[in-house]
């Protein structure tokens, strides 16, 4: 027996609606670097949404399922790419700026994108790939930059505002879609063989949005302001854009100025209450603010998520700054949010540490499992490490094989039963809290023992003198693999590596102790902040890095 509730899709075209509509006047407030910030009501990125829409569609010739890709920082601009492309049906693509050229030229080529928005800024780097983009016929350009890289180009080139000025701010005839109509496409970044396409459906988008609005989660109310520092071509901005414009809570862009001094202004100034970022940015605001105080009082979440936070991170903020840095644990084919370390009620600040540094609680609808290294599952009672596997209605059940393939199903990514192979290796609590040890393409396997790169790290980052820190397995002729130390010290700092072998040695088991360290200026990083170890190790194989090694 079917219910009697009516069937109302779940798309963005409803967060788009109702947040021009119900929460027309909260604010998408643009930092600009220098004098006033740009400001726009939600009324406004409404009316210039629908504009937008009809430009693409009457100008441009987008028709549904057609890829719009979006070469853009985070700004207001972008939120209306974000709310009106998906809405009119067509697809939203956000471009990973930070990757290599050849491979964004892949992916582009890959996703078959008709349309480009870029900002300005961009054009240096967008201009030279256009050539070898034979799909692209547009390129719309958004804010200030150099339009004089892009004379002789092939594709027509189109001044955003004027593209959109005197089309109908209302009256867009959205489309009435199938819930499950693919939304957003966004690119895992590749770190082994090519990227791979994430169709997010406005279903997916929707819930998730709800999600992340959740107490439980970020929380968000038409009384905040959310500073989403985390890009807008990373995972949807963690969905944060979404969920802000279904919630009504004010939106604070930082654009390109991702800085630790202008971040460090901007909250100063415009007063945000939530913020979102990866952990290597909050170590940079951190070694500002220390260096150059500045009022962030008005914070009261700050979300950590992309790669483990630090626990010696969150103590600094706290002591030094009062701000509690919050964690979270999520991928690209989660859409992100898979979980949020939020205590439960009734335990004091001791017992609520362990919670804290975990990757947090799984929510409603997601659902989580431990697959054991012989096969088999393996129970929550906290001990249990197994490589995590996860399924739910914004959880990833194929990738997207490309504007003329069908989408495919890797078996090293998923099981056969569907659930996705997340290649995290955890353990989890009987109440739901996930810790994660490692990756499991980064476990060290010593000897028939594992050790943990991720806890060596985050007890070296502790020490007083380290500023980052990266352990990665290399070959040993003995016990198969051991560790190798890669650090960054703090500037003036000489401490030696005997003195932080023996720092670890007070925290690890004696075996798990690195033999072979490193100085290194910096911690190679991914695309979206995330230490980036095969660079390492293949700096360890070429012979490139000056290794020291201890007796």
């Amino acid at each position: 027996m079917l219910s009697t509730m009516q069937d109302v899709p779940l798309t963005v075209t409803r967060i788009l609606v109702h947040g021009a509509l119900v929460h027309g006047d909260a604010k998408v407030t643009t930092w600009t670097g220098d004098g006033e910030p740009h400001r726009r009501t939600f009324r406004e990125v409404g009316d210039r949404s629908s504009q937008l829409a009809h430009a693409l569609r009457d100008e441009l010739g987008v028709t549904a399922d057609e890829r719009v890709a979006t070469l853009m920082w985070n700004n207001s601009d972008h939120l209306e790419a974000y709310l009106a492309i998906p809405a009119m049906g067509a697809i939203l693509h956000t471009l990973n700026l930070r990757l290599p050229p050849e491979q964004l030229a892949w992916i582009v080529r890959h996703a078959a994108d008709r349309v480009v928005i870029v900002n300005g800024t961009l054009l240096p780097l967008l201009a030279p790939l256009l050539p070898h983009l034979d799909s692209v016929e547009h390129v719309v350009v958004s804010g200030p930059g150099d339009r004089s890289v892009l004379e002789g180009c092939r594709p027509r080139v189109h001044e955003y505002d004027e593209l959109i000025a005197g089309r109908p701010t209302e009256g867009y005839d959205w489309p009435e879609l199938d819930e499950r109509q693919a939304a957003a496409l966004c690119y895992t970044s590749g770190t082994t063989g090519e990227p791979k396409g994430v169709l997010y459906s406005h279903r997916s988008i929707y819930l998730h949005a709800m999600e992340v609005n959740a107490a439980a989660s970020f929380g968000l109310t038409p009384a905040e302001i959310c500073l989403p520092v985390v890009p807008m071509f990373h995972v949807n901005a963690w969905g944060l854009p979404y969920a802000a414009f279904m919630a009504g809570t004010s939106l604070l862009m930082p654009d390109r100025f991702l800085q630790p001094a202008p971040l460090a202004a901007m909250i100063a100034s415009e007063r945000p209450t939530v913020t979102a970022g990866v952990p290597t940015i909050w170590q940079g605001l951190l070694a500002e603010l220390d260096a150059n105080q500045q009022d962030v009082s008005s914070l009261h979440t700050v979300i950590s998520g992309g790669s483990a936070c630090p626990p010696s991170l969150m103590k600094a903020f706290e002591e030094r700054h009062g701000l509690r840095l919050i964690q979270a644990w999520g991928m690209t084919e989660t859409s992100p949010l898979g979980s949020v370390a939020r205590p439960p009620a009734g335990v004091s600040e001791e017992e609520a540490w362990p919670y804290r540094v975990s990757q947090g609680r799984l929510p409603a609808s997601v659902e989580f499992r431990l697959a054991g290294p012989g096969g088999g599952f393996l129970p929550w009672d906290g001990t249990s490490a197994g490589e995590l596997e996860v399924r739910g209605p914004w959880i990833a059940g194929s990738y997207y094989g490309g504007a003329a393939d069908e989408p495919f199903r890797p078996e090293d990514k998923f099981s056969p039963d569907g659930w996705l192979r997340t290649g995290d290796v955890g353990t989890m609590t009987p109440d739901g809290f996930l810790t994660l040890t490692d990756r499991a393409k980064d476990v060290i396997k010593s000897g028939g023992e594992w050790i943990s790169s991720v806890e060596l790290e985050n007890h070296l980052m502790a020490h007083p003198e380290v500023a980052e820190a990266a352990v990665v397995a290399v070959p040993d002729e003995k016990w198969g693999e051991r560790p190798l130390a890669a650090v960054v010290l703090k500037n003036g700092s000489a401490v030696e590596y005997v003195a932080l072998r023996s720092f670890l040695g007070e925290r690890v088991a004696r075996w798990q102790l690195p033999e072979r360290w490193v100085l290194i200026p910096s911690v190679p990083k991914t695309s979206v902040g995330k230490f980036d170890k095969k660079v390492l190790r293949k700096q360890y194989a070429d012979g490139e890095l000056d290794v020291t090694v201890l007796g």
